[in-house]
């Protein structure tokens, strides 16, 4: 069993910060990318940043410069930075991460998303 708990979504104003974190537990044999997606309502889910195990970050475009992605690999957890936030920030934020699950007897299986519960980030005035 694999889990991604999440935490540090809230209400923040505009301008403002706001810290996420998302620890892996569980079963895990390694993991590979970790990623933040968002979902707006009436929108589909999208990439906000992705760090591999090796420390190469990816980042959308519109949250280029004002979003830090980081990781810890020796406790599977990653973190997002969010600085100067805007009111089209405002979205449920899902931790993602690529990960290869060990099955008892069997050993580690074949890489699979997980996906954390979800925190709500809210950016308003």
């Amino acid at each position: 069993q694999v889990q991604l708990v999440e935490s540090g979504g809230g209400l923040v104003q505009p301008g403002g910060s706001l810290r996420l974190s998302c620890a892996a537990s569980g079963s895990i044999f390694s993991i590979n990318a970790m990623g933040w997606y968002r979902q707006a309502p009436g929108k589909q889910r999208e990439l906000v940043a992705s760090i591999t195990s090796g420390g190469i970050t990816n980042y959308a475009d519109s949250v280029k410069v004002r979003f830090t992605i980081s990781r810890d690999n020796a406790l599977n957890t990653v973190r997002l930075q969010m600085n100067s936030l805007k009111p089209e920030d405002t979205a449920v934020y899902y931790c993602n991460a690529n990960l290869r699950r060990n099955f008892a007897h069997y050993g580690p299986l074949p890489p699979s998303d997980y996906w954390g519960q979800g925190t709500q980030v809210t950016v308003s005035s």
